[in-house]
């Protein structure tokens, strides 16, 4: 794990003081998505997938901040579409850094030597750059040839400037273990930080529904790749828990922790995460007061069924962190267990089939639109 000292003790603070007050859920990681437009097309990402009235909406700097003030959580990741579109990104940071939160700040590096420039290193500020692979497996993920580049030449820009700067990393169902281990080299090579990895989420609306893990590919998968940097040396640092990673191979049977990492998007506070949007309230109290949280996760909805996403999954692994200290100390020092049997899997057998309401939250939104545009007129 390579967070620095100063976040480890913030959020050490933080979890310590909510246990104290006897708080049983609590956020962790506030997700702030400001935006939802890209200037990428992902067939892994259906966040574009949006009429033009949503996709042309902006959180603004109040709204943005009146979010971080309403959540409280420690940490702030601002994903999107791609948050460095938005004209006033620089100073919703500068808000955010001024509460001392730690952002963390996601992009696909197109844009950020243009925009670098508007930023100042912080050790409460984060560039995390997606990259999904070496260029050839890169260029594919994102459908756009000479992105891998582009992000490569900003990413040593931004690490020579003295920002941190960590790398964000999906896997799907065509990895290969080798060249995920070649790519995680290369990376160290780059002198970020750290290394994100995730398997990724099947959103409902992304374009390639065929590429994405099911619980036991991600395990596996995982294994093999941890397996070949603890046989080989290799030196990988990753900005995660430890019982996290060791979740990925199989070797814990956890439950995610939806409100772990509640997000705040254009529509308002969505229900239940990040990942599955199923309803939206106006407050962060109303999300986490009206949220039937018992119906969602794997083994207790469809949709949920193989996500094994550090969103969902992280604030377990760290709550698991504080209860059992000695248990994740072990982990850490002795490295993941790639040749144990895997711990027993959640069963589904008692899930819920998935409810699709995309199309009717936009149509709701859409029409909200027209409504308010007529009565200004």
């Amino acid at each position: 794990m390579a967070v620095p000292l100063i976040q480890q003790v913030r959020v050490g603070a933080y979890i310590m003081k909510q246990k104290l007050a006897g708080n049983k859920r609590y956020p962790l990681v506030l997700m702030l998505e400001p935006l939802f437009r890209c200037n990428l097309a992902c067939p892994g990402c259906g966040k574009i997938d949006y009429p033009k009235p949503i996709l042309d909406k902006r959180l603004s700097v109040d709204e943005c901040l009146q979010a971080a003030d309403e959540c409280g959580a420690p940490i702030v990741s601002i994903p999107g579409g791609e948050p460095l579109i938005h004209k006033e990104m620089p100073e919703i940071v500068k808000g955010l850094i001024a509460r001392k939160k730690f952002v963390y700040l996601c992009s696909n590096a197109l844009l950020l030597k243009k925009k670098m420039d508007q930023y100042q290193p912080s050790p409460y500020l984060t560039f995390s750059i997606h990259l999904d692979g070496l260029e050839a497996e890169h260029d594919k993920a994102v459908d756009q040839k000479g992105v891998f580049k582009i992000a490569v030449a900003a990413i040593k820009q931004a690490v020579e400037r003295g920002f941190r700067v960590t790398v964000n990393c999906t896997l799907f169902n065509n990895a290969q273990p080798p060249e995920v281990a070649k790519f995680f080299d290369y990376v160290s090579t780059l002198g970020v930080e750290s290394i994100t990895i995730s398997p990724g989420y099947a959103y409902e609306r992304a374009p390639a529904q065929d590429h994405f893990l099911s619980r036991q590919q991600t395990k596996t998968i995982f294994r093999d790749v941890f397996r070949m940097g603890t046989e080989q040396g290799r030196q990988w640092k990753f900005n995660q828990s430890s019982l996290y990673l060791d979740f990925l191979a199989g070797n814990q049977r956890y439950e995610c922790t939806p409100w772990g990492n509640p997000t705040r998007n254009v529509f308002g506070w969505q229900k239940p995460c990040y990942l599955v949007g199923e309803g939206y309230v106006k407050s962060f109290k109303e999300l986490m007061e009206t949220t039937d949280w018992d119906s969602y996760g794997t083994g207790k909805y469809e949709k949920c069924a193989n996500c094994m996403v550090h969103c969902g999954y992280e604030p377990t692994a760290v709550a698991d962190t504080v209860a059992h200290p000695l248990k994740a100390l072990k982990v850490y020092m002795k490295g993941i267990d790639t040749e144990g049997p895997m711990a027993p899997d959640i069963d589904l057998a008692s899930q819920r089939p998935a409810d699709y309401v995309f199309d009717q939250q936009v149509g709701e939104f859409m029409s909200d639109t027209h409504k308010s545009k007529e009565a200004a007129e």
